[in-house]
């Protein structure tokens, strides 16, 4: 488990002269309003593998959903190192976040049920799911259930968070210990 507060630190050398740190109220507030992230993982040859994805922060930590057989699923079944990004799409405002960390599957019924809360309060009933044997399963009723199999949970508690500010600019590491 992560501490709650990171040590936080600014590099002067990324930023605009005279911008202290972001605080980590604000780059926590990111990730837990983002709608949508990207993952990038590591395949078994070296070969990187970036994909989107939606996601939740809860408890302290990033949390997201994949098929067994999908390549993100395969790649952290043998290199559980993953970064997770979010922010924006615009150069000269806002906030751009990176997480890493290791993605650990978590596999307690309970847990997994604290997790698909956060997914229905953040995105709708579009991504409501049940929790069996310790997978998500997509309720019956929403879109292409029956086409969609189990999904693995993947806890992402970060060891290092950076944020990128834009407008004025900015380059703030958080760092957890735990």
């Amino acid at each position: 488990m992560t501490t709650t507060e990171p040590v936080t630190e600014v590099d002067a050398r990324f930023g605009d002269e005279g911008v202290g740190p972001t605080p980590w109220a604000e780059g926590r507030r990111v990730l837990e309003t983002a709608g949508q992230y990207w993952v990038s993982t590591v395949r078994a040859d070296g070969r990187p593998h970036v994909a989107p994805l939606v996601g939740v922060w809860l408890e302290g930590a990033m949390y997201f959903a994949t098929g067994p057989d999908e390549q993100k699923a395969r790649n952290v079944a043998s290199n559980p190192q993953v970064v997770l990004t979010t922010g924006t799409n615009d150069y000269a405002h806002g906030l751009d976040v990176v997480v890493e960390g290791q993605a650990v599957r978590v596999t307690d019924d309970a847990h997994l049920r604290r997790v698909a809360d956060a997914y229905l309060a953040k995105y709708g009933a579009v991504w409501h799911f049940d929790v069996v044997e310790g997978t998500f399963r997509h309720n019956p009723e929403s879109v292409r259930a029956d086409e969609i199999g189990p999904a693995l949970v993947f806890r992402v508690a970060p060891t290092k968070v950076l944020g990128f500010g834009k407008g004025p600019f900015s380059q703030t590491r958080w760092r957890f210990t735990g």
